[in-house]
């Protein structure tokens, strides 16, 4: 099987301090987006195999989506494949005992997502997503 990693994503505490200190090896961030309906600003580092996004939260309400979704620390969150059939995708991964987090899918950043619930055994959490278009 062939997958493709789309991004993974980084929780950082000060956007702009965290992409300042990226500069150095992936440069400058290539979109800056302020994503208020998730509650999140995100910098996204373009590489030429993944996007790296660093994600900084913007409600300071535990409610809000991005916090219920991707928890409270900072630090490596989460990986996103990239699959061309989501609805398909998600039969397949609930087949091997991978549960969706409530409200998903959804739309995202770059099409429509799901996350899963963290992983036991790593701590991270699955996103996949579907490429709008």
């Amino acid at each position: 099987m062939s997958i493709r990693i789309d991004h993974i994503g980084i929780l950082v505490e000060d956007l702009e301090q965290a992409a300042l200190r990226r500069r150095p090896l992936l440069g400058s961030p290539a979109r800056v987006r302020e994503l208020p309906d998730a509650g999140l600003r995100v910098a996204e580092f373009r590489a030429e195999n993944v996007t790296i996004e660093l994600l900084q939260y913007t409600a300071r309400d535990a409610a809000a989506l991005a916090r219920r979704t991707m928890g409270e620390g900072p630090g490596l969150n989460h990986v996103c494949a990239q699959v061309e059939d989501l609805d398909a995708s998600v039969a397949a991964l609930r087949g091997e005992g991978f549960e969706p987090m409530e409200g998903f899918p959804r739309q995202g950043s770059h099409g429509r997502i799901v996350f899963f619930h963290p992983d036991p055994v790593t701590g991270l959490l699955l996103e996949v997503c579907q490429p709008d278009g």
